[in-house]
């Protein structure tokens, strides 16, 4: 999950305001102590922190709630907007023919998020091209070739020459009939002049739409310094975070950004391709405080279940059966990593719905396949309503089915876990549509 820990910190937070009898100073301050140490723990730079605190306490006391907002429901907004102003606007990358040039420093995670870009535009049915023009890293041209045609995503390079203008010149031209032609430059262990100069002369051949600078959430603060410098060199027009699944200093990236003159573009948020997405503050902040991200949800759910039905009235109901849940969890499994998936859910610590074990994440694709085996030995009855299902049951059904007593009761315990979870989304101590509506998400 992005930013786990950082997510986890600012929910305990603001359910401090969900449980209070009344909202006055007493309560607001230590939210905002709450928050200022989840934030200086991510890393966020100091005197955005400070700052960011002051509005919080100065809008939350002085600011009076908009009608039909209650005191509680106000400062969670304020809180949800003043996070999305220390992020700033996202860059305007549009799905739209354009050349991309992306930069950064070695081991940054470029050439592998080149791929991840190239492969974005493709679920979104433009046909896109790479040109390897990192001669400089041993192993860049085969690396990102492999990565390419795992994807089926056109590689142009040339191995063994090392002229990079020439390689971005031939292969631009090769590419001319792509949609979107992204320019793989080379990356350095610092800001060297000859990297500078390189940068410049591809820049002034590939006149590109967007120059994207590639930065590891590990640098934390670092970042901004970085983000500067590229930026004086060829103008900087976005920011791609890369590895903000696997750091507790993301908040440091994802702040020092906000110093500069540049967006954020995309994050990483993963080890798979598909690990990849268009950065919007409002939606990643939902997430971050367990609202969840209704519309990212549905765009992931049209672009890898096309032609399916996924039930979600089903799902929000809670009264779905042992078929419906294998049914969907077999469609929500090919979106990718459950956890991943039910994060965009609005639930969490806010009262927002129910917390999920680290049990209910852990439905890998043999699991399912168990599952199905489990299944395939119940008889109508008991899959419609698995109450029915005694001691004598499971021990028939584990014999049946070639697996053992307890994985029967695991898959009886997951249905209930899940039927409760989902039942929670309808629940809450607050209408999550209302207030998604107020905060305008």
């Amino acid at each position: 999950m992005v930013l786990d820990k950082l997510g986890g910190s600012l929910q305990d937070a603001l359910k401090k305001l969900v449980g209070a009898s009344r909202i006055d100073e007493k309560i607001v301050d230590e939210v905002v102590r709450d928050i200022q140490r989840a934030l200086l723990q991510a890393d966020v730079n100091v005197k955005l922190v400070m700052a960011l605190s002051q509005k919080i306490k100065q809008r939350s006391l002085k600011e009076p709630p908009p009608g039909g907002m209650s005191p509680r429901e106000h400062v969670i907004r304020i809180v949800y907007q003043e996070l999305i102003n220390i992020l700033g606007k996202s860059a305007n990358v549009r799905l739209a023919p354009q050349t991309i040039m992306m930069v950064g420093l070695q081991g940054s995670g470029k050439t592998t998020t080149t791929a991840k870009l190239a492969r974005y535009f493709q679920r979104k049915g433009l046909k896109a091209a790479v040109v390897c023009a990192d001669t400089f890293r041993p192993g860049a041209y085969d690396q990102l070739k492999t990565l390419c045609d795992r994807l089926g995503v056109f590689f142009y390079g040339e191995k063994d020459v090392k002229d990079a203008v020439a390689i971005t010149q031939r292969g631009l031209a090769a590419i001319e009939k792509y949609d979107v032609k992204i320019v793989d430059t080379a990356g350095r262990h610092a800001l060297e002049k000859d990297l500078i100069k390189e940068m410049e002369d591809i820049h002034q051949v590939a006149h590109p739409d967007h120059k994207l600078l590639v930065l590891d959430a590990a640098m934390g603060q670092l970042a901004s310094e970085q983000a500067k410098a590229f930026n004086a060199s060829i103008g900087i027009t976005g920011v791609v975070i890369t590895k903000l699944d696997g750091t507790a200093k993301g908040g440091g990236a994802l702040s020092a950004v906000s110093e500069t003159d540049s967006a954020i573009a995309f994050i990483g948020i993963g080890e798979t391709p598909d690990d990849f997405e268009r950065f919007e503050a409002d939606r990643f902040i939902s997430r971050l405080l367990g609202m969840g991200d209704i519309k990212s949800l549905i765009e992931k759910a049209e672009e890898t279940l096309k032609g399916e039905e996924l039930d979600m009235e089903a799902m929000l109901s809670g009264r779905f059966t042992l078929k419906d849940m294998y049914k969907q969890l077999e469609a929500v499994n090919r979106m990718g990593p459950l956890k991943q998936v039910m994060q965009m859910l609005p639930m969490g610590k806010l009262g927002l719905g129910t917390n999920i074990s680290d049990d209910m994440y852990n439905v890998t694709q043999e699991k399912l396949n168990r599952y199905k085996y489990i299944m395939d030995s119940m008889t109508d009855k008991e899959l419609e309503d698995p109450k029915h299902i005694n001691s004598s049951r499971i021990t028939r059904i584990a014999r049946g089915s070639g697996t053992e007593y307890e994985e029967v009761r695991e898959l009886l315990k997951y249905h209930k876990m899940m039927q409760k979870t989902m039942k929670g989304l309808k629940g809450g101590k607050f209408n999550v549509q209302k207030m998604m509506k107020k905060f305008g998400m």
